[in-house]
């Protein structure tokens, strides 16, 4: 949800600033099939029965190593994903330093708690590492709901995602913006 926030912002700030949603056409991402992919393992891995599989924690590790990896990839051609990437790159290391499972604060954590672990997530101890970096900010829903509970990571990727929505409904293909083009012609 905070991601889709992100791109709702900047989508409406891109287009209060008068850049067009048509240019979001003009983007080219290589291998934009990647992404899909990778989004849709991670999200899989949350859910029953796969989020109750040993391992799953791995193939979501992977997934998260090839959105960091695609997102490096594409800097030079999307303004604001370095932003992206350095909140992706956050929770990779602590998911990394942390047997492949991001750490979740118990009041956030809802039935976790009970468990300790489920699918990619355990729960935030003195014997997790880098808890600053795990999920422990709460946003939207009430006291104990799971699906709001967002990293340092989750937060910087949303703000890139909202910057590169911006961008990208004020460039053309060409890279320029519209104001730019204006002046140019």
């Amino acid at each position: 949800m905070l991601l889709l926030a992100g791109l709702v912002v900047g989508l409406a700030a891109g287009l209060a600033s008068g850049g067009r949603l048509g240019h979001i056409a003009h983007l080219s991402f290589r291998w934009p099939w990647l992404v899909l992919a990778a989004l849709i393992v991670r999200e899989a891995a949350l859910f029953y029965p796969f989020n109750q599989i040993d391992g799953i924690q791995y193939v979501y590790a992977g997934a998260l190593t090839a959105l960091v990896m695609w997102t490096i990839w594409h800097v030079d051609r999307v303004p604001g994903i370095w932003l992206v990437a350095a909140g992706a790159t956050l929770n990779l290391v602590v998911v990394a330093v942390n047997g492949a499972r991001m750490p979740v604060a118990s009041e956030l954590a809802g039935r976790l708690n009970q468990q300790g672990h489920l699918g990619q997530y355990v729960l935030m101890s003195a014997n997790t590492n880098l808890n600053w970096l795990g999920d422990w900010i709460g946003v939207g829903g009430g006291a104990g709901d799971f699906i709001g509970a967002y990293s340092p990571g989750d937060v910087l990727v949303a703000i890139g995602i909202g910057v590169v929505a911006f961008f990208a409904t004020r460039s053309k293909l060409d890279g320029t913006s519209e104001t730019s083009a204006r002046i140019g012609s």
